[in-house]
């Protein structure tokens, strides 16, 4: 219940607080009593001080900007594959570089995309959650109308346009296959950014450590290169586990010494050997790039793109840290030092050409080229913590949205939600990052592998950004068509050039993402059809009654709790339980845990109580609704909080029974003071936890198709990953009692 009603309670007349509560009564539409205490919420947003907006921004360099800001390592050689033709080409790529750093990294996702976050989170999933949230396009039947009370949960739209908005709405709503795809699309988006996650480390790594063979050949043999890499990776797993905010403070100091290096490096550069590389800013000569070379200057793109590799993770990562000191530390540190070092690149190819293949390395100054080595290595390591915190980030949301087993999550930072740690996803990226490193060797080869990745994901997030803009800040028309045309149509070309090696390695990524499709799908289908069968068996609370009459049941002393995750009505174990077990507690809260399309719900309109009728059976639903982002009973046991407001819930809903309907003042007292009692009685006897614990089978005379999924796919993951009921919901292990039921799905 509300703060402000609970601690003012005892201290105003029983009088004062019915009179108040008439009045109130009038002004509400009562959809449950708690909507006084939604209403009285503030919407307020947590404004972040300077000095903390600083070292977010610090802390972002080294966590976000690793893989973007290493990409001067490859990005010349992945275009030049069979070198350079002409001395124009050279300003014709390097023209495409910067305009492209410009237009996808600067101003699609810092200054467009990062508006789109979900209350500070930010990836394929939030975008998913904005549009679920204003659209009824969910596929799970869980909407309550107090949903939309959350002080979270509400949009600051304006009034213009609505009609385009509303009809898009209408559209998406009663569209079953838009639904489906928009799920689908999602689910690829985010398989995508977790294979970027898998390429990342490899193809920096690998990058970096060629330093060697340039300035060694003969000592560095490629399968030396290979191994050391793999080390490098498995030691860079393994520091995970001390959380972003530590990592982000080791490795920043790193990354901003290494972006300080390649400006000055790229300054050096272009004061030495061409001073008029700024010419490449005439975009013509890219048209020139385009004339001379046709197909060939296509294909090159697959290698332009990769100096933007790691823009999503801007995004992905805003969680861990914030819109504005991401904005602050990509326009003021990374954008300026990558120009500089790609300018620099240029001015040293114009007069040495013939060093296209390993352009990083050659272009450094003797002098400290080995020093500049073993940044570059570091850099290269620290490249892989972008993709690697974002992957965990958007694991966290599709797990919460039921659609990844669940897995455990690991929060590495009491002052910042957002920063976490999952263990066995971790592992996984460690094997498949190993795997992909002996196999693929080269960054040659797999640089064909991680176009496809890179541009998919970009593309797809513009897909969903261009319904935010319509159905949420109904933007105007020609700002959404010139969104479209000029960077839709850019990152449509980026693709297609990298669907081109598909072939050559460009398979991986998308083997990646079926797998982890896969999987999500699998759990979301046999998640949904789950929730379908307790809706179709479901108990309605005039049956409570009757059921407990026919089974006989005796009351004991103490607090039982139902876990569920329907909604709407008693779940169907709670018959099956009385049925063979004819004993149930004094009082019974059938408690709902719900996952909203937000990222936080406020600790004070968490809970959600409405009483089964007649009121001396002692029977309470309840609905528990967190966030995706929310950490699940870190501040106190869900018991304890339960109880709490379960307590000031009896008080208000007899005020509000008497303000709509009449009553005796004192009778009413006498009636809140013995409810009160009786609960708090039961809580102290002892408190039951009942979780369903339901095994799924497919129905006789499915198909082969879903009886795979469910009894084997599914079955299998149920064993292997899924993280038991009482860590999710922190019950204590001594006072959970598992209720086994079977389910024809």
């Amino acid at each position: 219940m509300g703060s402000n009603i609970e601690d003012n309670q005892d201290d105003v007349p029983m009088e004062l607080q019915l009179k108040g509560k008439k009045a109130s009564s009038q002004k509400l539409k009562r959809h449950d009593s708690l909507d006084v205490e939604a209403s009285k919420m503030p919407n307020a947003k947590q404004v972040v001080g300077l000095s903390v907006l600083l070292k977010l921004a610090f802390q972002s360099i080294g966590v976000v900007y690793g893989d973007i800001g290493t990409s001067p390592l490859y990005v010349f050689s992945s275009i030049f594959l069979e070198g350079v033709k002409h001395e124009d080409d050279i300003l014709g790529a390097l023209s495409l570089i910067l305009y492209t750093i410009t237009l996808i990294p600067v101003i699609k996702y810092v200054f467009i995309v990062l508006q789109a976050n979900d209350n500070g989170d930010g990836g394929t999933f939030a975008l998913y959650s904005l549009i679920c949230r204003y659209s009824k396009v969910g596929l799970i039947p869980s909407t309550m109308a107090e949903d939309s009370d959350v002080s979270t949960f509400k949009l600051d739209m304006p009034d213009r346009r609505t009609r385009r908005a509303s009809h898009l709405k209408s559209m998406l709503e009663n569209s079953q296959f838009a639904k489906f795809f928009l799920l689908i699309a999602t689910m690829l988006g985010t398989s995508m950014v977790i294979g970027d996650g898998v390429l990342t480390p490899c193809i920096s790594v690998l990058s970096a450590i060629g330093g060697v063979k340039a300035a060694a050949p003969e000592a560095m043999t490629e399968g030396r290169i290979v191994w050391l890499a793999v080390a490098i990776l498995i030691v860079l797993f393994m520091f995970q586990r001390f959380g972003t905010e530590k990592v982000g403070y080791t490795f920043a100091p790193i990354l901003c010494l290494w972006f300080v290096l390649i400006a000055g490096i790229g300054v050096y550069n272009f004061v030495i050997y061409d001073i008029a590389i700024f010419r490449a800013l005439n975009p013509m000569y890219i048209v020139s790039y385009f004339q001379r070379n046709g197909k060939d200057a296509w294909i090159s793109l697959g290698g332009v793109v990769m100096c933007i590799t790691g823009a999503e993770a801007l995004f992905a990562d805003v969680g861990h840290f914030s819109v504005r000191s991401i904005q602050i530390s990509m326009c003021f540190v990374t954008y300026p030092a990558l120009i500089l070092a790609y300018l620099g690149q240029g001015a040293y190819l114009m007069k040495n050409a013939d060093d296209v293949a390993n352009t990083f390395y050659a272009s450094i100054p003797k002098t400290i080229y080995w020093p500049m080595f073993v940044i570059a290595v570091l850099a290269a390591i620290i490249a892989s913590q972008a993709l690697i915190s974002g992957t965990f980030a958007i694991i966290q949301q599709s797990l919460a949205l039921g659609c990844f087993p669940r897995v455990k999550i690991v929060h590495t930072s009491k002052k910042h939600h957002g920063q976490i740690y999952i263990p066995e996803i971790n592992n996984l990226l460690m094997i498949a990052c190993v795997l992909t490193t002996i196999g693929f060797k080269t960054t040659e080869k797999l640089s064909n592998a991680y176009g496809i990745a890179v541009v998919f994901v970009m593309f797809l997030t513009s897909c969903f950004l261009v319904l935010v803009m319509i159905l949420i800040w109904k933007t105007n028309i020609l700002l959404i068509i010139a969104y479209v045309l000029i960077i839709g149509s850019v990152e449509l070309v980026y693709l297609s050039s990298s669907l081109y090696k598909f072939e050559q390695g460009g398979y991986l990524p998308l083997a990646l993402a079926m797998f982890l499709m896969f999987v999500m799908y699998v759990w979301n289908y046999v998640y949904r059809k789950k929730y379908h069968y307790e809706l179709e068996h479901k108990i309605s609370p005039e049956k409570v009654k009757e059921t407990m009459d026919a089974t006989s049941s005796h009351r004991l002393p103490g607090l039982a709790i139902f876990y569920s995750e329907l909604v709407h009505g008693i779940p169907p174990i709670f018959k099956h339980y009385v049925e063979n077990v004819p004993a149930l507690h004094s009082v019974l809260v059938f408690a709902s845990v719900k996952s909203l399309p937000i990222s936080k719900v406020p600790l004070e309109e968490r809970f959600l109580f409405r009483r089964v009728k007649p009121y001396d059976l002692y029977v309470f639903r309840c609905v528990v609704r967190y966030g995706y982002n929310d950490m699940r009973n870190e501040e106190e046991p869900i018991e304890k909080l339960l109880v709490e407001r379960l307590k000031n819930f009896i008080k208000e809903d007899y005020m509000f029974s008497i303000a709509a309907n009449g009553g005796n003042q004192g009778e009413t007292a006498s009636l809140i003071e013995k409810d009160v009692e009786v609960l708090e009685r039961a809580s102290n006897m002892g408190v039951v936890h009942l979780v369903g614990e339901q095994d799924v089978v497919a129905c006789k005379g499915s198909g082969v198709v879903k009886r795979m999924v469910i009894n084997y796919a599914y079955n299998f993951l149920t064993r292997n990953l899924r993280q038991s009921s009482n860590k999710v919901f922190d019950i204590p292990t001594k006072r959970m009692l598992k209720v086994g039921m079977t389910c024809e799905l």
